[in-house]
């Protein structure tokens, strides 16, 4: 296990494999050592605990470092807290501020990629988009957003870790009640956001939503030119009706308007079906 302690006692620095249980300390001048790996140097226990469980969930090496002992060669690029960093000395330190986005940065760091060119984001439309980061050509980063809204955040985020000289954000021309979410979403910022003809980019696999933003970010399309119309279609207000039932165990069907504010972004489901309750507790009255 990891020896890692807080309040400055002397935590030790060891190999940590991904697929293991076992702990390796880094010998010089073994295969293993000289491996770039990712570092965790942070006395920040919650932190600590969420970045190990991370990148055991991705296979991925690194090592637990100390502030006590010095950095192993082995060691390539090092994920602390925003608050540690100015502490380190070393060449390529990621502040945390997302785990995903920080492990992502970090392993471009470890190829020696700092800053690119060009930066395209793809995003395939849906309750709950896919969003994929192409730096110069290689897919760095995949997410999936919670909503249409949220696609701004994952945007935005990219242009913080990823610099580029040049940011496109292309979006999937199907599902036009989110695609125009999400576009509206966007449009806040001065970034280019191109229409993308999706088709054919939907494929049988494990993320097929991720596997599309991949194709829609290497997919030039038209600028995209807000403000955009939301205008839920019957089929898609019936849809949220059917989850607000199931939401609700049954206590509850939506209306159709609060279903067609869900659909537009102005409610939540939960908030929705939350109204609804109000509204028949106060009916019985």
């Amino acid at each position: 296990m990891n020896r890692f302690r807080l309040n400055n006692h002397r935590c030790e620095s060891f190999m940590k494999t991904a697929d293991s249980q076992k702990d390796y300390p880094p010998v010089v001048g073994s295969s293993l050592a000289m491996r770039k790996v990712l570092g965790i140097l942070t006395e920040d226990f919650r932190l600590y605990h969420d970045l190990v469980a991370a990148l055991k969930a991705r296979d991925l090496p690194f090592a637990s470092l100390s502030f006590a002992r010095r950095v192993p060669e082995s060691v390539g690029a090092i994920l602390t807290s925003p608050a540690e960093a100015a502490k380190i000395r070393f060449p390529h330190v990621v502040r945390v501020d997302d785990i995903d986005a920080s492990i992502a940065k970090a392993l471009q760091l470890l190829k020696g990629k700092a800053a690119w060119r060009e930066l395209w984001i793809g995003v395939d439309p849906g309750r709950e988009p896919g969003v994929a980061i192409i730096g110069d050509g290689e897919v760095i980063d995949t997410r999936i957003a919670a909503s249409p809204e949220a696609v701004a955040f994952h945007v935005h985020q990219a242009v913080r870790t990823f610099p580029a000289e040049e940011v496109k954000v292309r979006v999937g021309h199907g599902d036009p009640t989110n695609r125009n979410r999400i576009l509206n979403a966007l449009s806040r910022d001065r970034l280019r956001v191109e229409i993308v003809d999706e088709a054919g980019t939907t494929h049988r696999s494990p993320q097929p939503d991720v596997d599309a933003a991949i194709e829609i970010a290497r997919t030039p399309g038209p600028r995209a030119v807000p403000p955009f119309e939301i205008r839920p279609t019957p089929g898609e207000v019936r849809e949220i009706q059917r989850r607000s039932r199931l939401g609700s165990g049954g206590i509850v069907t939506i209306s159709t308007e609060l279903a067609g504010a869900v659909a537009r972004g102005e409610l939540s489901l939960d908030e929705a079906i939350e109204r609804a309750r109000r509204k028949e507790r106060g009916s019985k009255r």
